[in-house]
C-alpha cells in the first residue's frame, strides 16, 4: 500500500511540477525566447510580455470596433448615412488614450534601456575581436611570467568532427569561459569587416566595428553553455562563426585561468 502511495505521489508531483530544462540553444520550430541567464535578458522578456498584454487588448478592441462598424453601418441596415464629420469627445479620447498607454510603456522600457547601457565596475574584462570568419578572445587582466596575456582563437567545429550531443554549426573548438555571479565587461571590435557578437540567452547583441570599441556588461546567474552566432552579414561564411560562452563556478574559472597561463 505504501509503495502504491509513493508511486501515486511521484506521478502527482511530476505532473504538477515538471522538471525544468533550460533552453540555451535554439530549438526546432521555436517561437519564444531562449531561457534567460542574465538580469538584462529577464528584463527583456518581462517587457515583451507586458507589451503583449497591451497589444492583445488593443487588437481585440480595434477588431471589435471594425466588425461592429461593418455590421451596423452596412447599406442595407443603415440606408440614411450620418452627416456627422467631427466629434470632439471621441477625438480627445482616441488621442489621449494612446498617449497614456505610451507613457505607461515608457517607464519600464527606459529603465531597461538604461540598465542595458550601464557598466557596473567589472571584475573581469574580456576583449572580443571578430575576424572573417572566427572570433578571438583576449583576457588582458592576467599576465604570465613573460608578460603575455591570454589570447586564443575560436573556430567552428566542422560537421564531420562533431561528437554525439553537439550542435551543428554552433560548436567551437575554444569557448569563452566566464565565472557566474560576476560582473564581466566585454569589449567588442573587429579586425576586417562588420560583425556582431550576439548570444540570445545572455541578452547580448553588440556590433563589432573595425577601428571602434563597443562594450557590454554581463552578469550570468547560472552555470551552463550559451550559444550564439555572428548577427551581421560579414561575407560568404557569415553563418559559420558561432559563439559559445561557458559559465562556470569561480573556482573552476580560476583553475582554467591558471592552466591557460601555464601553457
Amino acid at each position: 500500500m505504501n509503495f502504491l502511495k509513493i508511486i501515486f505521489l511521484s506521478i502527482f508531483f511530476i505532473v504538477l511540477y515538471p522538471p525544468i530544462s533550460f533552453s540555451d540553444v535554439a530549438e526546432n520550430w521555436q517561437l519564444g525566447f531562449q531561457d534567460p541567464a542574465t538580469p538584462i535578458m529577464e528584463g527583456i522578456i518581462n517587457l515583451h510580455h507586458d507589451l503583449m498584454f497591451f497589444i492583445c487588448v488593443i487588437s481585440i478592441f480595434v477588431s471589435w470596433m471594425l466588425i461592429r462598424t461593418l455590421w451596423h453601418f452596412e447599406a442595407n441596415q443603415n440606408s440614411i448615412p450620418s452627416s456627422l464629420s467631427h466629434g470632439t469627445l471621441i477625438e480627445i479620447i482616441w488621442t489621449v488614450t494612446p498617449a497614456f498607454i505610451l507613457l505607461i510603456i515608457a517607464v519600464p522600457s527606459f529603465s531597461l534601456l538604461y540598465a542595458m547601457d550601464e557598466i557596473i565596475s567589472p571584475a573581469i574584462t574580456i576583449k572580443t575581436l571578430g575576424h572573417q570568419w572566427y572570433w578571438s578572445y583576449e583576457y588582458s587582466d592576467y599576465l604570465n611570467e613573460e608578460g603575455e596575456s591570454i589570447v586564443y582563437d575560436s573556430y567552428m567545429i566542422p560537421e564531420e568532427d562533431l561528437i554525439l550531443g553537439q550542435f551543428r554549426v554552433l560548436e567551437v573548438d575554444n569557448r569563452m569561459v566566464i565565472p557566474v555571479n560576476t560582473h564581466v565587461r566585454i569589449i567588442v571590435s573587429a579586425a576586417d569587416v562588420l560583425h556582431s557578437w550576439a548570444v540570445p540567452s545572455l541578452g547580448v547583441k553588440c556590433d563589432a566595428i573595425p577601428g571602434r570599441l563597443n562594450q557590454v556588461s554581463l552578469f550570468v546567474k547560472r552555470e551552463g553553455l550559451y550559444y550564439g552566432q555572428c548577427s551581421e552579414i560579414c561575407g560568404i561564411n557569415h553563418g559559420f562563426m558561432p559563439i559559445v560562452v561557458e559559465a562556470v563556478p569561480l573556482s573552476n574559472y580560476i583553475t582554467w585561468i591558471s592552466n591557460k597561463l601555464n601553457n
